[in-house]
């Protein structure tokens, strides 16, 4: 018998796919369990023209995340923070700063998308991967100077 999974189902498959299961296991437990529905012709057909959509819309989002890397690689960040004796910075510089900059000259990045591998603690030139889609990242240079 053959399914079209409805959700992730371990050790079977993802949401999705078209799986060949017992034909028990399927009757008893995957369709009553919403989990699956029975691969006839036509849910075979919506399932092909679904996935279609889906890889569409994530061609479309991919070269969006393209077009903003660009931004953002031509752009370059300037903190000024209060340094110490040591050169050392009160503090460091956060994703919410970075997150902050980026709105000021227009463009719109979820904090969580900032990777800051270590700690900003100290004056200079840092480079900051911003993971703008599981394919893109891009790089903005931060500079960070005494205020």
């Amino acid at each position: 018998m053959q399914v079209i999974l409805l959700e992730d189902v371990p050790s079977l498959g993802k949401a999705g796919d078209l799986v060949k299961v017992a034909e028990g296991y399927g009757r008893n437990y995957l369709i009553p369990q919403r989990k699956a529905i029975w691969a006839s012709e036509k849910s075979i057909k919506a399932l092909e023209v679904q996935k279609r959509q889906i890889q569409q819309g994530i061609e479309k989002a991919k070269k969006k995340a393209e077009k903003l890397s660009q931004q953002i690689e031509q752009a370059t960040c300037t903190l000024s923070k209060p340094v110490g004796e040591s050169g050392k910075l009160f503090g460091s510089v956060t994703s919410k700063e970075i997150e902050e900059y980026l709105k000021r000259i227009g463009i719109q990045v979820d904090r969580k998308k900032i990777h800051i591998e270590e700690p900003i603690k100290s004056v200079g030139l840092y480079t900051v991967p911003i993971k703008l889609h599981p394919e893109v990242t891009a790089h903005l240079k931060v500079w960070v100077v005494q205020e």
